[in-house]
């Protein structure tokens, strides 16, 4: 079963919105690249995983022309049978599949409803 195990947070204003987290929530924040903010949510160990069960970490960034709200990311085994999974079952591919440097890979999809879901697909 491929669960959700991380959360995209969108924002106008990258500086106020890691402030907002900061101050509400205690997040601290890790910048990664191209205006992508990792948000660490829980204890983490060195790969940025949270140590408790049950919780996750997330990111920030810039608002685009296809995303302007928060999306959640599910962890798929692969991104390609995913992706022909979702069109299968009547969504559509908004974002073909992307490396992420060294880390894996990334798309985004959008389901019959319309919500827009993140996949994430680690290097193994």
């Amino acid at each position: 079963m491929d669960s959700v195990t991380h959360f995209e947070i969108i924002f106008d204003n990258k500086e106020r919105a890691k402030k907002f987290y900061q101050n509400t929530f205690g997040w601290q924040f890790q910048e990664v690249g191209k205006g992508y903010v990792m948000a660490i949510t829980a204890e983490s160990n060195a790969h940025g995983t949270p140590k408790e069960a049950g919780r996750i970490n997330g990111g920030m960034m810039p608002k685009d022309q296809n995303t302007n709200y928060p999306l959640l990311v599910v962890t798929v085994t692969s991104i390609d049978a995913a992706l022909k999974k979702v069109e299968s079952s009547g969504g559509k591919t908004v974002l073909a599949k992307q490396s992420v440097g060294n880390f894996g890979y990334y798309a985004r999809i959008k389901d019959t409803e319309g919500n827009v879901l993140g996949l994430w697909e680690n290097i193994k």
